[in-house]
């Protein structure tokens, strides 16, 4: 499969603008690509389309690049057809699920990628870019028809990752709890991606890249560590 994916964890890093910790991964990435088609359907905190595409266009610009929104044509699946690049941000998973449901884009986006076209997808735009969203962070304020995803790769990924903190009075799941509680009823492997981090899949190789490390889930074993830098082409054998 040709697939050039670009998955981080999130769109702004402590004490830093949107975009800014991954501008220049996001800039070797795409190349000589002149424009990107932005879905902005995850909403983050409920923000209009509108509202978030302006904050994306004004970013991609001073990288040089022209940023579209998918709502501002006609035809969503015509303009999935005819894109050089997607960008898919984050906000609330089940809300950006729906909305490709309801325009019934997944199809079209999953062959684009397929033949090669880049991907970019920050939090919610990285947990769609997988088998499934059951790893998301989210609240289900909707209910999508399903919970399959775009399967762009055969894992999961759970952004924004925190490690379990032995000092922390909060009694509440921690993520690796909540992971383990998804390894009961599916086998996917799950990337906890730690803020700051992101993986690069190309055809059948990924690297870990970024400022932080990220924790790999299995249903066999204990979870892995690895570092940016690390090839983690494994997950795309499962």
């Amino acid at each position: 499969m040709i697939r050039n994916l670009l998955l981080i964890s999130n769109s702004t890093l402590h004490g830093s603008g949107y975009l800014d910790h991954c501008a220049d991964e996001i800039q070797g990435f795409l190349g000589e690509t002149e424009e990107v088609l932005f879905i902005p359907y995850a909403r983050p905190g409920g923000m209009t389309h509108e509202e978030y595409t302006r904050i994306a266009r004004e970013r991609f610009q001073k990288m040089g690049y022209k940023l579209y929104g998918i709502h501002e044509y006609d035809d969503p699946v015509e303009t999935v057809e005819s894109a050089e690049a997607i960008f898919i941000g984050g906000g609330n998973t089940f809300v950006l699920l729906d909305g490709l449901y309801k325009v019934d884009i997944l199809g079209e986006i999953r062959q684009r990628v397929e033949e090669g076209m880049p991907y970019i997808g920050t939090s919610a735009g990285s947990n769609v870019a997988c088998k499934t969203i059951k790893t998301t962070n989210d609240m289900p304020i909707v209910y999508p028809p399903s919970f399959e995803a775009l399967g762009l790769v055969p894992f999961n990924i759970n952004p924004h990752y925190i490690d379990p903190d032995p000092s922390s009075k909060h009694m509440g799941e921690t993520r690796e709890t909540r992971i383990k509680e998804f390894h009961v009823y599916n086998d996917e492997y799950v990337v906890g991606l730690r803020e700051g981090a992101m993986l690069h899949v190309s055809g059948n190789h990924i690297v870990l890249k970024g400022v932080s490390g990220a924790r790999v889930f299995s249903k066999k074993d204990k979870p892995k560590e690895y570092n940016p830098g690390d090839q983690l082409d494994f997950l795309l054998f499962i």
